[in-house]
């Protein structure tokens, strides 16, 4: 990270998150769980736009995540105030797609792990319609074997009433993030294995379900597509990278 960047992010949490306190007043629970320093993944389930937010914001300590590239691009003043809110709040730029640019978004993340910081990041992949809690891509069980960093399930509930899938301004409503005991996944295997991902990626899905209280479905939860991304998926078929699908 640049010194310009952590200084972005030190500024937007010290003057966004007491703003976000007083508006939202949300309940945190467990913020003992999340390590003061070393590496650590921060996996949550998914169920609004302002989730990445409420997590970097709300957590103990500073949490890089994963953000269109456009948010970055943009240009005039309103591109300038959307570099700044998210280069702030600790969101990482990224081209969306799968294959190559899956794998790229998750070394992404590896590096700030590498570099002893926090990382979130959501199993689910896109957000949840229907409010279940859908099967975990393995991408974070990866990030975990790779690197050795602990994963810390999280729990959000009532971000999807503060802005629902399809509003644009957020809105006044209680919200809650509960931070879970950290999991060592190392004893799953090694990251090259995919039953070792697979049946990593399970536990922390199981974690963060026991901390949500939310429905299982059972199944992946597939974005829309258009004609070309299904073909890109079916060339590129590997479920490591659906979780890195920024908002």
């Amino acid at each position: 990270m640049t010194g310009s960047s952590k200084s972005a992010t030190v500024l937007g949490r010290a003057v966004v998150a007491p703003l976000a306190r007083l508006l939202w007043r949300p309940q945190v629970v467990g913020r003992k769980n999340v390590p003061k320093r070393g590496a650590v993944i921060l996996a949550s389930n998914h169920r609004s736009f302002i989730d990445s937010p409420t997590i970097t914001l709300l957590a103990p300590r500073k949490v890089s995540f994963l953000a269109k590239q456009e948010y970055f691009t943009g240009t005039g003043v309103r591109g300038a105030m959307s570099r700044a809110f998210f280069s702030g709040i600790g969101a990482i730029g990224v081209e969306r797609g799968a294959g190559a640019a899956a794998q790229h978004a998750l070394d992404l993340g590896l590096a700030r792990l590498e570099a002893g910081e926090a990382f979130a990041i959501y199993p689910e992949g896109t957000r949840s319609l229907d409010g279940r809690l859908y099967k975990g891509r393995t991408g974070v069980a990866w990030l975990a074997l790779t690197s050795g960093a602990p994963v810390v399930p999280v729990a959000l509930t009532g971000t999807e009433d503060v802005q629902p899938v399809g509003s644009r301004m957020p809105r006044l409503a209680r919200v809650r993030i509960e931070f879970g005991e950290p999991l060592d996944l190392s004893s799953f295997g090694a990251a090259s294995s995919g039953r070792a991902r697979r049946q990593a990626t399970d536990a922390v899905t199981a974690a963060i379900q026991a901390l949500s209280g939310q429905a299982l479905a059972g199944a992946y939860n597939e974005p829309p597509a258009t004609i070309v991304e299904r073909v890109k998926r079916m060339l590129h078929h590997d479920d490591r990278g659906g979780e890195v699908e920024p908002d």
